[in-house]
């Protein structure tokens, strides 16, 4: 026990006195998700727990001294998650099936966490604030492989896979305008919320609430109440399940597994900072997404990847008007917002067409040509049906200068891209890789909210912005742990061995040594 006791006094030592309060918003109406310094020592596990209950969940998953003094330096997210992972992993046959597969399959593990690097980190925190299982930051791998715009043939749709009626049930809205499930922020919340429920109304058994998650709260209940009807087990294990939940629970354990040991299994989890990536700015009134990203100094592409739950070119009519941003742009966009007037948010009004409306005579009352109209809207004739919605620019704004609206962007100003859609392709990767909207791909590929891309399919992208994206690299040290490799350094950072030799005047001929300092110069966006 005498290393237990030291490992408490140890992590007392670093941690200091801990907080128990939340996040803190200013009067900006900006709120950092996170706080904008990266964590230290003092800050490690803020807002979750006592010193002392810390090191008993390090204590729990079996790290050594020299490992808890690593765990509070968390230079690595999947790091700080693997140190609190405390759910014990059968070696069952189903288990060992799940995680031949991901072994097998590192480069969707690499798919994956460039998913998750914007949003991991507020995931990891909401789980500490709740103190809820840190092995639930894996769930959305099992769920969507964080894909915020998956959607599922029975209509669940988003990183947490919601559906509609359940969505609903825990805030989420879902119109023609906003889709709840698919803001990132809103949907983590909202599931954490289903999962503590679930957990409290079944026997507190975190495996029972999981699954309940993936099969429905009266399906795993009926299973428990047959099961203490029979005097059996009410555990996972022992339930009567549909087959899809029986796997559902292994797929999980097995990154569980992967990610305690990820050196067993030659496993390298690519490196996400463990630092606060995004902020949430709260505009207080509907936005033009467009106005929006010109005053955060950000492409519309861009703020749509961090914002899928909005569907049109605004934020919706009756809220929410909240916006995820780059953490580093969240100032300026307040300062920028601050001195825009109000009438100015919107760039464009919907209008409704009546009984009675020509587009002629819709055209002239707004001030526009009616060659403006069609192509804004994209009227291929002078055909409108009554109750059609069309976009009107607001009086005072030249229609010239709206062009850049997200579904207005025409294929004629940009070259074409012909790309070969690849194994585990997402139209939310392509969005990003190309700088275009998730919407733009739709509509110039014809292509349903619901449709799945095809391994080999041929994909139109206009992009001129592709090919100006200078990656910005960032400087990290990085210390050598145990089992490390010049290849396997090189593959986690997405860097050439080449790189890292020369950055660091290594000689290669002599091992690397744990506790050795690297210096990396990683691609800032990546991280």
């Amino acid at each position: 026990m005498t290393v237990r006791i030291s490992a408490v006094v140890l992590l007392a030592l670093l941690t200091g006195c801990v907080s128990t309060t939340g996040s803190d918003s200013d009067n900006t109406a900006v709120t950092a998700v996170q706080p904008a310094v990266k964590p230290k020592a003092a800050d490690f596990h803020r807002n979750t727990a006592s010193a002392e209950q810390i090191a008993e969940r390090l204590w729990t998953a079996g790290l050594s001294e020299e490992q808890l003094l690593e765990a509070t330096e968390l230079e690595d997210l999947w790091q700080r998650i693997q140190t609190q992972l405390t759910f014990k992993v059968p070696q069952t046959r189903p288990i060992v099936e799940q995680r031949n597969f991901y072994a097998d399959n590192q480069g969707y593990l690499d798919r994956v966490a460039g998913r998750a690097q914007p949003f991991l980190f507020f995931i990891v925190e909401e789980l500490e604030k709740r103190q809820m299982p840190l092995e639930l930051a894996l769930l959305p791998i099992v769920e969507s492989a964080f894909d915020p715009y998956a959607f599922s043939p029975a209509r669940a749709a988003g990183m947490w896979q919601f559906m509609p009626a359940t969505g609903k049930r825990f805030g989420l809205q879902q119109n023609s305008w906003y889709d709840g499930r698919l803001d990132v922020i809103q949907s983590t919340r909202a599931a954490l919320d289903y999962l503590q429920y679930l957990y409290n109304t079944l026997e507190h058994d975190w495996l029972n609430a999981i699954a309940a998650y993936n099969a429905g709260e009266g399906r795993i209940m009926r299973a428990i109440q047959a099961n203490k009807k029979r005097r059996l087990p009410t555990d996972f294990w022992s339930l009567d399940l549909p087959s899809e939940t029986t796997v559902y629970i292994p797929r999980l354990l097995a990154l569980v597994d992967i990610l305690q040991r990820p050196e067993e299994f030659d496993i390298v989890w690519k490196f996400i900072a463990n630092e606060p990536k995004i902020a949430v700015v709260d505009v207080g009134n509907q936005v033009d997404l467009s106005v929006a990203a010109d005053l955060a100094g950000i492409s519309v592409a861009d703020l749509q990847a961090l914002n899928p739950g909005f569907s049109q070119w605004a934020t919706a009519p009756g809220g929410p008007h909240q916006l995820v941003l780059p953490l580093d742009k969240a100032e300026h966009f307040s300062a920028q917002l601050a001195q825009l007037p109000a009438d100015k948010l919107m760039q464009w009004q919907p209008y409704q067409v009546k009984s009675g409306d020509t587009l002629g005579a819709i055209a002239k009352r707004y001030q526009i040509s009616v060659a403006e109209l069609q192509r804004l809207n994209k009227l291929s004739g002078n055909t409108i049906r009554i109750g059609q919605s069309l976009l009107i620019p607001r009086a005072g704004d030249a229609s010239q200068q709206l062009v850049q609206r997200p579904a207005a962007v025409s294929p004629a100003t940009a070259t074409e891209i012909v790309h070969l859609v690849q194994r585990g392709d997402t139209l939310w990767d392509l969005s990003r890789k190309f700088d275009v909207t998730v919407a733009q791909l739709r509509s110039w590929n014809k292509l349903s909210a619901s449709a799945s891309l095809r391994e080999g399919q041929k994909l139109s992208i206009f992009s001129t912005a592709a090919s100006e994206l200078a990656a910005q690299t960032r400087t990290l040290n990085y210390r050598v742990r145990p089992g490390d490799s010049l290849a396997k350094i090189a593959q986690r950072f997405s860097v050439t061995v080449a790189d890292i030799v020369k950055w660091n005047n290594i000689n290669t001929e002599r091992y690397l040594q744990p506790g050795q300092q690297l210096k990396l110069l990683v691609d800032a966006s990546a991280v």
